[in-house]
């Protein structure tokens, strides 16, 4: 089985002054996070603004990190879709290009009952042998994957964890209660990734490690050697940080956040925009105070 490491960063999408994709800056930021703390680079999820990129420009950026990382981390694409028949082409050529692995995101819009998620997420992982993450995020999709569906997929063989984001801890302890060790548990908000450690997660997918990924390491590594306060400290230290990320939609602050570092990531595509100045200026404090700027 793949080993996705602890943390993994869903990596923002630059794009040019124009609004293509910048690939020359995403195979720098790529080598950059596998470099600081990064063990896997999650591709055009969430954070990578997958909604408004075309299926042609997410294969290249899946070849170009792949190239950029080399051996340095692993690489896991975000093919998932509210059709299943494009999830499945996705994911079989995410594969042939040579990713490690794939998300797969519940269903958007069209809120599937919990069979329909089952079967969804069944013809994905029969179509193709690549790893598949689950990744639950209702807060986004309008639906909620729940602990005894997950409990059902995570029997098949290539399901071999889940992006839990529901901020839901009595779900993730359920689903760590009704799974086997071998499945993976991973935070879907940087801000819970500590209490879910206690309750039997592996790691994060994370926003924040654009910034802080060595820290967020010690404090999973921490944790898992029994230094509970240590790993307390980090985590508090970087909770300004992990709200800070959020106070607009994502991506929008960690774009903002990183251009404030100096990285020329551009804005985001419409319908989201650019961060506004207000957002811009907490951003700044909370990035002075862990001088990250």
């Amino acid at each position: 089985m793949v080993d996705f490491g602890q943390v993994l960063t869903a990596m923002i999408t630059p794009f040019t002054e124009d609004g293509r994709v910048n690939y020359d800056v995403a195979a720098q930021l790529a080598e950059h996070l596998a470099n600081n703390g990064t063990d896997t680079v999650v591709v055009c999820g969430t954070t990578g603004e997958s909604p408004v990129l075309s299926w042609d420009e997410e294969y290249q950026l899946f070849t170009v990190v792949l190239q950029a990382v080399d051996k340095k981390a692993k690489v896991m694409a975000g093919c998932g879709s509210n059709s299943t028949k494009e999830a499945i082409a996705a994911t079989q050529k995410a594969a042939k290009i040579g990713v490690h692995g794939a998300l797969q995101v519940v269903p958007y819009y069209n809120k599937p009952p919990q069979e329909g998620l089952y079967r969804h997420f069944q013809a994905i992982a029969q179509a193709s042998d690549l790893p598949l993450l689950l990744y639950n995020i209702p807060g986004r999709t309008g639906q909620n994957l729940l602990p005894e569906t997950v409990v059902r997929l995570a029997k098949l063989e290539n399901i071999v964890g889940i992006k839990e984001a529901s901020g839901n801890l009595d779900q993730v302890s359920e689903i760590r209660r009704l799974t086997s060790k071998e499945f993976q548990i991973y935070s879907g908000d940087d801000s819970l990734t500590l209490p879910m450690l206690a309750v039997g997660a592996r790691g994060v997918v994370s926003v924040a490690s654009h910034l802080v990924g060595n820290q967020l390491q010690k404090m999973i590594q921490a944790f898992n050697a029994g230094q509970v306060e240590v790993a307390r400290a980090i985590h508090l230290e970087l909770f300004p940080l992990f709200k800070a990320l959020f106070i607009t939609t994502n991506p929008i602050p960690v774009k903002q956040a990183l251009k404030l570092q100096g990285w020329e990531v551009g804005s985001t595509r419409l319908p989201l925009c650019q961060a506004s100045v207000e957002v811009s200026q907490k951003l700044e404090l909370v990035l002075k105070e862990l001088d990250l700027i």
